[in-house]
């Protein structure tokens, strides 16, 4: 949908598979737990970006597939993790990955909770279009979703 070039397309896909590489570092308690999460614990989820990005770094990708994990959580508005980066900082790959993200953990089961479903998720990168999530990308995955019937 954003008509990017393959080879960028194929680092993206590889970054979406290792996205939360980190998370083997965060005790499989917290992961699973099914309650509300402690500040500290958060904070420990809080690190897998970086983990993952230390994991991933030495390895010759053709792409930035250690630098697109390590900023998959950061947000446009500068409310993201682990850095705080803001735009166009972001690379739009994580930008990219960041709305998948959301759109599958919102939708999806958690310990913490029943799946929202699709609409909530798109609801919600709606909402946040251009403030938190790149708007070309919140664009391309509403499209994704309404017009080519796309599904989780």
């Amino acid at each position: 949908e954003l008509r990017l070039p393959t080879e960028q397309i194929e680092g993206l896909r590889l970054a979406a598979v290792l996205h939360d590489i980190g998370k083997i570092h965060v005790p499989a308690e917290i992961l699973a737990s099914p309650r509300k999460l402690t500040a500290a614990e958060f904070e420990i989820i809080k690190t897998h970006p970086t983990v993952g990005y230390d994991i991933l770094k030495d390895i010759g990708f053709p792409t930035p597939v250690a630098r697109i994990v390590l900023q998959h959580h950061e947000r446009l508005d500068g409310s993201g993790c682990p850095t705080g980066l803001k735009q166009e900082q972001i690379l739009l790959d994580a930008r990219s990955l960041c709305v998948a993200d959301v759109v599958e953990a919102m939708a999806s089961h958690r310990p913490y909770r029943p799946g929202l479903g699709v609409p909530k998720a798109l609801q919600e990168i709606s909402e946040h279009k251009g403030q938190m999530y790149d708007p070309d990308v919140v664009s391309a995955c509403i499209s994704l979703f309404e017009s080519k019937q796309f599904e989780l």
